[in-house]
């Protein structure tokens, strides 16, 4: 009995002394052991949920180093234009200012003066421009810093999906191919391009100018987000205000490109700013389809900047304006406004100079392989801003899928071409049937009006 009755005792106090335990365990956790618990047990959500964004992309990023070293060394460097960009550069350095009398292997210069002065950078670093390995370890660090960029503007907008990413990081070939073993003039354009629109977001407009101008001293194509960009400034300042932003634009053009400017004007601006320049049939991404002759034709290239500006007309008077806004109002200064403005979110902002960018590349007279940077990375951001709620999760990554399937299709085919048209096409319809954005309610993210107190 007494020994029955001693181990009724030591079974009650250990049971007492689990059920203190189990009483003191909530409070004892630490809040980080909760919250890593709290992931393990949603970790299926990780990759749909948007509040994981940051955390994907974080793990995204650090792969993206390894991935660009394992194809800097185990894939075969490809000799496309750099070559040429190190013999344009060298004639500058050499004392020749006159545009027309710069070239290289695969034609004359074409760029302008910002290019000139990152290319003889690189020049010098690399050795002449023999140091290729060198060069493309400088454009993985371009990739690196490109993506640090773009994923700060998907993090602050929280529209896309993380499991998303991974398309947009580690399955793209083409992209890694334009960086760092093509070694093109683009991702540099576009590097700053998406800086600029990082500072536009923070409501840095004057900077961020200033940065979107020297994208363009790069390459022109940063020229298609400018219909956006004029939108924006606008309805934040008014035309008064936003003069001095354009000015500063120009002043910067003019200032990069002085030395060419003092010595060939024309031949600078008809070579560097060439709007009319013919493209060979045999690089097209997008008209493949078409018979060479058709392709050639200045009636369709009429035809397609006719239709670049009408959609763009479109968007602004029925998507980007605000409701009951008119387009003259924009104009004024926004204090003098009849309907009281309101700062543009940080959604707006992005979606706004994304899709001016992405109606460019609808209706591009051609579209070269290396030019798949200049909205690859806009593409889900596009794609999830869409207003066809039916447009599924699988159909939206099928689109992706495929329009990276016409860009590494080489040479380019009738249905590759085809395709990517039907892609553009689901993509810009999709943007028209979302509803225009709503101006941000009390509380909702927005731009500091940094600029707006100068």
């Amino acid at each position: 009995m007494r020994r029955a009755a001693f181990l009724h005792i030591v079974a009650c106090s250990a049971a007492d002394m689990a059920g203190g335990v189990r009483r003191k365990s909530p409070g004892s956790a630490s809040p980080l052991w909760a919250k890593l618990h709290s992931l393990w047990q949603g970790k299926h959500l990780v990759l749909f949920k948007t509040e994981y964004t940051l955390l994907v992309l974080s793990v995204l990023w650090f792969l993206e180093i390894g991935i660009n070293v394992w194809v800097i060394h185990k894939v075969a460097y490809t000799e496309i234009d750099w070559k040429a960009y190190m013999d344009e550069v060298e004639g500058v350095i050499n004392g020749t200012y006159d545009y027309t009398q710069l070239k290289g292997d695969t034609g004359p210069l074409v760029y302008p003066a910002g290019f000139v002065y990152i290319f003889t950078a690189l020049y010098y670093i690399t050795s002449h421009g023999v140091n290729i390995r060198l060069a493309q370890y400088i454009f993985a660090v371009f990739y690196l810093v490109t993506l640090l960029l773009v994923f700060r503007i998907y993090h602050r907008t929280k529209k896309v999906p993380p499991y998303v990413f991974f398309f947009v990081c580690c399955a793209s070939y083409r992209i890694h191919s334009i960086f760092v073993l093509r070694l093109f003039n683009d991702p540099v354009a576009m590097m700053l391009l998406f800086a600029a629109v990082n500072l536009f977001m923070d409501g840095h407009w004057t900077l961020g100018c200033g940065l979107y101008s020297l994208a363009v001293s790069v390459k022109m194509n940063v020229l298609l987000f400018a219909p956006g960009l004029l939108f924006l400034l606008l309805s934040e300042f008014g035309l008064i205000r936003t003069i001095p932003k354009l000015s500063l634009c120009a002043g910067i053009q003019l200032f990069l490109g002085l030395p060419f400017l003092l010595d060939n004007p024309i031949g600078y601006v008809s070579r560097a700013f060439d709007l009319g320049r013919q493209f060979m049939f045999k690089w097209t991404v997008n008209w493949r389809f078409l018979p060479e002759w058709l392709f050639l034709n200045r009636y369709l290239h009429f035809l397609l900047l006719a239709a670049h500006l009408l959609t763009l007309l479109l968007f602004v008077f029925r998507r980007w304006k605000r409701p009951g806004v008119s387009i003259f109002e924009l104009l004024k200064d926004p204090g003098k406004r009849k309907i009281p403005p309101r700062e543009n979110t940080v959604d707006q902002i992005v979606l706004i100079l994304f899709t001016s960018n992405f109606i460019g590349m609808c209706f591009s007279r051609s579209l070269h392989y290396q030019f798949y940077v200049w909205y690859f990375h806009t593409l889900p951001y596009l794609l999830w801003s869409g207003g066809v709620e039916k447009l599924a999760h699988l159909l939206r990554v099928l689109i992706l899928g495929l329009i990276e399937l016409s860009w590494n299709t080489y040479p380019s085919t009738n249905g590759s071409s085809a395709a990517l048209h039907v892609c553009h096409l689901i993509i810009l319809l999709c943007l028209w049937l979302a509803p225009p954005l709503p101006s941000a309610p009390a509380g909702a993210q927005q731009t500091p009006a940094k600029d707006k107190r100068q």
